[in-house]
C-alpha cells in the first residue's frame, strides 16, 4: 500500500511566510526556510514554498531561497510562483527544488506542462489548480471552476476536465486547492477532491481547509488524496507533523514513521 503524504505550505511574501484566508487578511509568520527545517525535522514528508506574489509583480521567483532551502532540506520541496517559462523551471531546479509548481501559466500556456515534461520529466511538474464551487453548467459540468490569478480571476473552465487534460499534457501530480474552503479550517473540500483523484492517473494533493486531525483523515479516506496539504495547523494552531502523523497513523491511514517514531 502506498504511503499517504503530509506536506507542509510555506506561502512567501516579500521573503517572509504569510498566512490568511481565501488568500486575503494575510500576516507575518516567519522565515520561510527556518520554518522549513523545523517541520523537517518534526517529520513533514514534503515542503512546498509559494512565493504568491511573485506573478503579479512579474517577477521569478527567489532563488536565493530556493539554494538555501536546498541546503537546509532534506525532504523534497516544490516551488511555486514567478515561473515564466522553462528558464524559470529550470533556474529553479538547478537552485535546488525537486519539482515546480505551475498554476495560471499553465491555464493561460498549456505547452508549459508539455514543454517542462520534456525537459525535467513530468515527475518535476506540479499542476497547482485552483478550484471554486459553481453552478453546473454545460461548461462546467463539474460543479467546480478553475480559477488563476490567486482566486481572482474565472476561467470558465470546468476543474476536472483540466485536471485530466493537464496531465495528457505532462503534469506529474496535481495540488488542488479549493477556494471554497482555503483558510477556514473546516475541512477539505471533500467532493472536488474526490472528483479529480478519480479522473487522474498521477497523484493529488489535497489543499484548503485542514482545521483537525480528523479532516485529514476524511480527506485521505473519503476523497482518496494521495497528499494533504496542511499550513494554519502548524504555522499557529499548534499542530505538530509529529502529532498529525499520529493521529494518521492511529485511524489506519499508512504514513512514513516521523524522526520520532523512527528512533523509538
Amino acid at each position: 500500500m502506498l504511503l499517504k503524504r503530509l506536506i507542509v505550505c510555506l506561502d512567501v511574501r516579500d521573503g517572509r511566510v504569510t498566512k490568511g484566508v481565501r488568500f486575503q487578511g494575510n500576516v507575518d509568520v516567519g522565515d520561510p526556510v527556518e520554518m522549513a527545517a523545523r517541520y523537517c525535522a518534526d517529520g513533514a514528508d514534503e515542503i512546498v514554498f509559494y512565493d504568491i506574489t511573485a506573478s503579479a509583480e512579474r517577477r521569478a521567483c527567489d532563488l536565493d531561497m530556493v539554494a538555501r532551502a536546498a541546503r537546509a532540506l532534506s525532504v523534497p520541496f516544490t516551488v511555486g510562483g514567478g515561473i515564466r517559462g522553462v528558464a524559470d523551471m529550470r533556474a529553479a531546479l538547478m537552485a535546488g527544488a525537486d519539482k515546480v509548481s505551475l498554476n495560471s501559466l499553465a491555464v493561460l500556456s498549456p505547452d508549459i506542462l508539455a514543454e517542462g515534461a520534456r525537459a525535467f520529466g513530468r515527475q518535476c511538474v506540479v499542476l497547482g489548480l485552483d478550484a471554486k464551487r459553481v453552478a453546473p453548467t454545460a461548461a462546467i459540468p463539474s460543479g467546480y471552476e478553475v480559477v488563476i490569478r490567486g482566486g481572482r480571476q474565472p476561467t470558465g473552465r470546468d476543474a476536472v476536465a483540466w485536471a485530466r487534460e493537464a496531465v495528457a499534457l505532462g503534469a506529474g501530480e496535481i495540488c488542488l486547492n479549493a477556494i471554497d474552503t482555503d483558510g477556514v479550517r473546516q475541512g477539505y473540500e471533500l467532493t472536488i477532491t474526490r472528483l479529480v483523484a478519480e479522473a487522474v492517473s498521477v497523484p493529488v494533493i489535497a489543499s484548503g481547509g485542514a482545521g483537525a486531525p480528523e479532516h485529514l483523515v476524511d480527506v485521505f479516506r473519503e476523497a482518496h488524496a494521495d497528499a494533504a496539504l496542511v499550513a494554519s495547523m502548524v504555522h499557529t494552531m499548534g499542530y505538530t507533523c509529529h502529532g498529525l502523523k499520529d493521529a494518521l497513523r492511529r485511524a489506519g491511514i499508512p504514513v512514513r514513521q516521523t524522526p520520532e517514531v523512527a528512533h523509538a
